[in-house]
């Protein structure tokens, strides 16, 4: 049985985006399972718009992925190949030579080479799409070369898919129209046909064609996001393909196990970033703590150092940042923002601190903030938020069976006095977080306003 190989060709002039990272993860699964070789090679043909900081990125996103090739190529290094393969064809006359006008300036004239066109009628069997066929006629003699050390896409990826043994091509539905063209070459150069799949577009949520120069779909993009690999490569798998079943979540090597190219649906697939997010959560939930905070890369290094109490808060505020940050961009935010807090002591305003007391029970708040105080004098250091719960909403409770200010008369001064924000995490994780003596120091702060 003759080995599988694929390819992933991708052309240096953008930053890697989804639908290519996508056709890259179905080629590169379809040839693991197989146990075949994966061929990453940079189609550089295009010198005005290629970009040795594009290249430098499909390689290091790919790797990223984990989508690592077993062979690399670059387009511009078979050129002498192009062509003898061109001169090849005129020769048998099955190509010439043309001088036409140039499309920049009609006043000037270019020699190009065009394919002789028989008018075949070709047809072939699309592993996803089945049977499809095409009447070539309408193509014409169609142009291969922009001179005869100069071809086109169409003669050089011919040459290289068969110089270089592909097997299987998988790649966009918007290469189909492609398809004959390639066939056409192929049989006038006398080379093997490789089997097509033609994988469905990725669509935006109005139904328009996903594009790198409308929408921000770049791979670098989301990484940037904080967006894990193992979760892109995730909601990737399942854009455009089903393993069946209500399962969600695989890893690499499990896709490669369950991979099958029959599954891929022939429909555009819409992406959803929200979903994307959500997986990504479920994949930050998953590392260890360790783990989570390398990929949190917070503080940013360089800007500043934490000295360890800062860096035992920030190990601390995991928990809290697993259950709530979809990425780690998020996380960032978070702890740039309602959880600076932990890390700084908050300026506290005497009028948001009285916002619950009652016009009729004056002293209510620094009552409670003084009964708050001497229950956190009992709570050791490393209390948990269940055992600060268990110590502190007593006195809550009680101030709710008073029926003066309810709960919030306690809750809210030590709230706002930990984290002089409206909105924060609750105060019993404050209170784990900060530590005991912390939180104690800033409640006896916010009496000393009260007092003042």
């Amino acid at each position: 049985m003759t080995a599988i190989i694929t390819r992933i060709a991708p052309s240096p002039t953008g930053y890697l985006h989804f639908g290519l990272a996508r056709t890259a993860l179905f080629s590169y699964l379809f040839t693991r399972k197989a146990g075949g070789e994966f061929i990453l090679r940079i189609e550089d043909t295009d010198a005005v718009r290629n970009k040795p900081e594009y290249e430098a990125d499909i390689f290091e996103e790919l790797a990223w992925l984990g989508l690592n090739a077993d062979h690399r190529f670059r387009q511009s290094e078979h050129r002498a190949r192009h062509t003898e393969c061109l001169r090849i064809l005129i020769e048998k006359n099955l190509a010439y030579e043309s001088e036409e006008p140039a499309k920049d300036d009609p006043s000037k004239t270019v020699r190009v080479v065009r394919l002789k066109n028989p008018g075949e009628t070709v047809a072939f069997t699309d592993l996803i799409r089945g049977e499809i066929s095409f009447d070539t006629t309408e193509l014409g003699d169609f142009v291969i070369a922009r001179s005869i050390d100069d071809p086109l896409y169409h003669l050089a990826v011919v040459v290289d898919d068969e110089d270089e043994n592909v097997t299987h091509i998988i790649r966009g539905e918007d290469h189909i129209s492609n398809t004959p063209r390639h066939i056409l070459l192929q049989r006038a150069l006398g080379f093997r046909t490789p089997a097509y799949a033609h994988i469905p577009l990725i669509l935006m949520s109005d139904r328009s064609k996903m594009s790198k120069r409308k929408h921000e779909s770049s791979v670098k993009h989301y990484r940037e996001q904080g967006i894990l690999p193992e979760a892109l490569i995730n909601y990737l798998a399942l854009l455009g393909w089903n393993p069946g079943g209500e399962r969600e979540f695989y890893t690499l090597p499990e896709l490669v196990d369950i991979f099958d190219l029959s599954r891929v649906q022939k429909g555009g697939a819409v992406f959803d970033e929200v979903k994307l997010f959500s997986v990504n959560q479920h994949w930050m939930r998953a590392l260890s703590d360790n783990d989570f905070l390398t990929n949190l890369n917070w503080p940013t290094p360089g800007v500043g150092q934490f000295s360890q109490a800062e860096d035992e808060k920030l190990r601390k505020t995991v928990p809290l940042l697993k259950e709530r940050a979809r990425t780690f961009s998020e996380a960032r935010d978070m702890l740039s923002g309602e959880l600076s807090c932990i890390f700084s002591v908050p300026d506290i305003e005497r009028d948001r601190l009285l916002a619950k007391e009652l016009p009729d029970h004056p002293g209510m708040t620094k009552t409670a903030l003084e009964s708050l105080s001497e229950a956190l004098k009992s709570l050791p250091e490393g209390v948990s938020p269940e055992t600060a719960k268990e110590t502190l909403m007593p006195l809550a409770d009680a101030e709710e069976a008073k029926g003066k200010g309810g709960r919030g008369a306690v809750l809210w001064p030590l709230r706002y006095a930990l984290s002089g924000q409206e909105r924060s995490p609750d105060p019993f994780t404050l209170v784990s977080i900060l530590g005991p003596a912390e939180a104690l120091s800033r409640v006896q702060k916010a009496i000393a306003i009260l007092e003042g």
